[in-house]
């Protein structure tokens, strides 16, 4: 398929506008819209909180009239079913645009295809695939949810120069910069759940909330805490303010008479949770993302159980020496032809730190 430079454009500007509700839109996909009138931008529109409207509803909307003959530019194939709002797809057909060009098919089971056909059928041109990698990234989240059964995975880390993640006492504040600890709240945003395990509850007693320091709308990442044992659920700010909570225990576990906190047992393999349950659990939640920010123990079970999908890792200038703690631990890695690959996805200084997206090799939004 050979797109034009207009086309390029445009797809691009719906995609920007798709990323304005990265943390409103869960469990939905960011979507952008962009209407087209020869050269002339006429309409455009995101999907901004679940339950709204979609973005070609927003886009249709500012178009008007105008969108009769029109191109519509859309990051995810229009819907073809009725949920909160009605199918986008009829609404594309009732406006007389001409023309849809969609970044990719959304593998959604109610859509997946059906939006295409139904605009087809209404005589309307149909292309796919313009910038599908790009639309495949600012969504990876919610396609890891449908296509996989399980959320997109990221492990938040902060090392020193010499690869250490706290000192021999756990202490580990603050090894990253405050210009770091900003930028991971945008991070926490972004995410469906913020995981963690009983251990960093109790040594570091996190809120595991947003702070974004500004009037940025956004939703609640569900707190989960990894506790086979429930010896958590009475203690620790985890359990304050306004975000939800979970607490993930083994089936023998006894949840202390009257307990309030949501609570669910998941397997557990030769005493260690089985992690990739603990996923598809949050996956029928609706989680599309999930950040883990724990200790050396939890991070490397992940990493070494192959759930990893991207790590975001900070680094310090400064040494802890060989007495402090590693990243992970778990890995058991003997030999060179052993070592685990990892590419850099994006690198860059936030203050004094430098940030570090990587994702081990084959991993693909």
């Amino acid at each position: 398929m050979s797109y034009s430079t207009i086309d390029h454009l445009m797809m691009a500007r719906a995609l920007r506008l798709a990323q304005r509700a990265a943390f409103t839109t869960r469990p939905n996909p960011m979507v952008g819209c962009v209407i087209v009138q020869g050269e002339d931008l006429v309409g455009e529109g995101w999907h901004q909180k679940k339950g709204g409207p979609h973005a070609e509803v927003f886009a249709l909307q500012a178009a008007g009239d105008r969108a009769k003959g029109a191109t519509a530019y859309v990051t995810l194939e229009p819907c073809a079913h009725t949920g909160s709002t009605g199918p986008c797809a009829d609404a594309l057909i009732a406006a007389g645009v001409s023309r849809v060009v969609a970044a990719m098919r959304d593998p959604f089971p109610q859509v997946d295809g059906a939006g295409f056909d139904k605009l087809r059928a209404a005589g309307i041109a149909v292309e796919s695939g313009l910038m599908e990698a790009q639309a495949r990234e600012l969504n990876r989240g919610f396609l890891s949810r449908i296509e996989r059964g399980r959320p997109w995975l990221r492990v938040k880390l902060a090392s020193s120069l010499d690869g250490r993640s706290a000192m021999a006492s756990g202490d580990s504040k603050w090894i990253s910069g405050e210009a770091s600890r900003r930028d991971v709240q945008q991070w926490r945003a972004r995410s469906g759940a913020l995981l963690t395990g009983a251990g960093t509850v109790l040594a570091d007693d996190p809120q595991l909330t947003v702070r974004l320091g500004d009037d940025s709308a956004f939703l609640p990442p569900l707190r989960v805490v990894l506790d086979p044992g429930l010896a958590t659920v009475a203690r620790g700010r985890v359990r304050e303010g306004d975000a939800p909570t979970l607490y993930l225990h083994a089936p023998e576990a006894k949840p202390p008479r009257g307990l309030q906190a949501d609570h669910v047992a998941v397997p557990v393999n030769k005493g260690r949770f089985d992690l990739d349950a603990v996923l598809r659990l949050l996956a029928t939640r609706g989680i599309n993302e999930v950040q883990v920010e724990a200790g050396a123990t939890l991070a490397g079970a992940f990493l070494a159980a192959g759930l990893v999908d991207e790590l975001l890792l900070y680094i310090a200038p400064v040494l802890l020496g060989e007495r402090a703690r590693p990243l992970f631990d778990g890995l058991h890695i003997d030999a060179m032809t052993e070592r685990l690959r990892l590419r850099t996805v994006d690198s860059r200084s936030i203050g004094g730190d430098m940030r570090l997206l990587l994702r081990p090799e084959g991993t693909t939004a």
